[in-house]
């Protein structure tokens, strides 16, 4: 089973977003994954990123976004987490602001776990408590083991 907390650490939550464009966030939250060094090329898998956010907004409603893609610039799956006090317009389904994003990107040939970590994320972002959870979470740390409690139930 994919565990969404496994493509994730505390150095891949930021706990307030300060961009506040659609492009911008992308951009903030995919600086964390830089960081890792498992990117091979930063212009193409940031465009990877905004070329999908392009097709159709990944704005899913009820003040969550997931941007997504898969590039060949990745090593491995993963999954940032960042929050926006104030929300950011990001052409919402809803067309409200949105102030839970995660960011998921993933190497071409894990076409089938993309696919389910997807999948497990938005049933986990189907449930209100959990999504109150997240804008109430503190710390980074708080933000992961509530994830790792609550895929417990998938």
């Amino acid at each position: 089973m994919v565990r969404i907390s496994s493509m994730m650490n505390e150095e891949l939550v930021n706990l307030s977003l300060e961009s506040n464009t659609k492009e911008k966030v992308i951009e903030e939250m995919a600086r964390a994954v830089l960081k890792r060094k498992v990117i091979h090329n930063q212009d193409e898998f940031l465009r990877a990123i905004l070329d999908r956010e392009n097709l159709e907004s990944t704005g899913i409603g009820r003040g969550i976004a997931i941007p997504h893609a898969r590039t060949n610039t990745i090593d491995e799956i993963v999954i940032v987490f960042g929050r926006s006090k104030g929300g950011v317009d990001f052409a919402s389904l809803d067309g409200k602001p949105v102030q839970l994003f995660f960011l998921i990107v993933a190497p071409e040939k894990e076409r089938s776990a993309y696919i389910n970590v997807l999948a497990r994320l938005s049933r986990l972002l189907r449930k209100e408590e959990f999504r109150k959870n997240l804008e109430k979470a503190s710390t980074a740390k708080k933000v992961i083991e509530l994830i790792e409690k609550n895929e417990e139930t998938l």
